[in-house]
């Protein structure tokens, strides 16, 4: 069984902890308070990264551990894998700051 964690309720994405996890595949996705569901994966995800445990939209946050930690570039389906090819950093971004 490959699992995956959600650490906050608040969160839209979980953990994979599993190596070999490829697109097509069910990972259990568990949280906390003892709940799990399985969740279809899209993309190929390594071990330590991220898939969305519901849909999100573009420009709409991506949270982790109850906390933002980057936004949506595109639409992310449930399942896919969610990195740097579908979501930026909005902290630390100079490129944003106001002039």
């Amino acid at each position: 069984m490959a699992l995956a964690l959600k650490v906050d309720e608040k969160d839209n994405v979980a953990t994979v902890f599993e190596n070999g996890i490829v697109s097509g595949m069910t990972v259990t996705v568990r949280d906390k308070a003892g709940r799990s569901e399985d969740i279809k994966v899209i993309g190929d995800v390594p071990y330590g990264h991220k898939i969305a445990v519901k849909d999100i939209e573009a420009g709409a946050p991506v949270i982790k551990y109850g906390e933002s930690i980057g936004a949506a570039s595109r639409d992310i389906a449930r399942g896919e894998y969610v990195h740097v090819h579908n979501m930026v950093a909005m902290r630390g971004r100079g490129d944003l700051a106001e002039g």
